[in-house]
């Protein structure tokens, strides 16, 4: 894939436009599939040449994984700082919920990258950039256990198995890519709050 411009203003522009043709391409991917696409279709669904394509994605491999990146990069970002910055909420609760809310929004905005992580899996472990992808999805797996941890430590709520319970958080945000519709009956903080009150209610119960 071509170096991007060096300019600021360029390079801005460029950032922009290749997030554009990402989530086009994100798009045709969840709906068509990795291997039921071709650049025709890629080229179709973004309006760019063969070339100018090319240009923003380098080839259709390196595609799937930026999808990915583009996904879990900004979430990882602002889930650190939820779980352990040094303006985090007070209580592990609290740092749930927020955890969940900040997750459950990339899904509503990038429900069609969640789609293609979990129809490609199998595609995407083949590429050379997975290692890097299952690194950020492992990253965020072990925040969420953490904090449940930390919740258990404190005496908030008892987990008797907290990587089980964030397993099963994850299970539950994740599957909403396939139903979840913005602008529905409930709003993605909703959703969000939603699932952890199952996760507290079942805990509690317990």
């Amino acid at each position: 894939m071509p170096a991007p411009p060096k300019s600021p203003a360029l390079r801005e522009r460029y950032d922009a436009r290749q997030r554009d043709v990402i989530d086009a391409c994100a798009r045709v991917f969840a709906e068509r599939g990795y291997d039921g696409t071709s650049v025709d279709d890629l080229v179709a669904a973004t309006g760019l040449a063969r070339g100018g394509l090319y240009h923003y994605i380098g080839s259709k491999s390196q595609l799937l994984t930026r999808i990915l990146e583009d996904l879990m990069a900004p979430l990882l970002e602002r889930a650190a700082a939820i779980a352990e910055g040094p303006d985090a909420p007070a209580t592990a609760e609290e740092r749930l919920r927020e955890l969940t809310r900040v997750w459950m929004r990339r899904v509503e905005s990038h429900r069609h990258h969640v789609q293609v992580f979990h129809r490609e899996r199998r595609t995407l472990e083949r590429e050379p950039g997975w290692d890097a992808v299952r690194g950020d999805r492992d990253r965020f797996e072990r925040l969420l256990t953490g904090v449940l941890r930390q919740g258990a430590d404190a005496g908030e709520f008892v987990v008797p198995d907290p990587a089980l319970a964030a397993l099963g958080l994850l299970g539950m945000v994740n599957h909403t890519a396939l139903w979840f519709t913005p602008g529905g009956r409930l709003s993605a903080d909703e959703v969000a709050d939603g699932f952890v009150d199952l996760l507290l209610d079942g805990i509690r119960r317990g």
